[in-house]
């Protein structure tokens, strides 16, 4: 039973992972671009 849990938990850490990797630099990009707007 404990190993079908560690085996659903790396699944879910390694989703949550790949999404983080698009997550981060398109929030970067989107902050980067308000913070332009503000400084015109």
């Amino acid at each position: 039973m404990a190993s079908q849990d560690l085996e659903s938990a790396q699944r879910t850490y390694g989703s949550f992972i790949s999404m983080l990797k698009w997550a981060v630099p398109a929030l970067a990009v989107i902050t980067l671009i308000i913070i332009v707007l503000i400084a015109e």
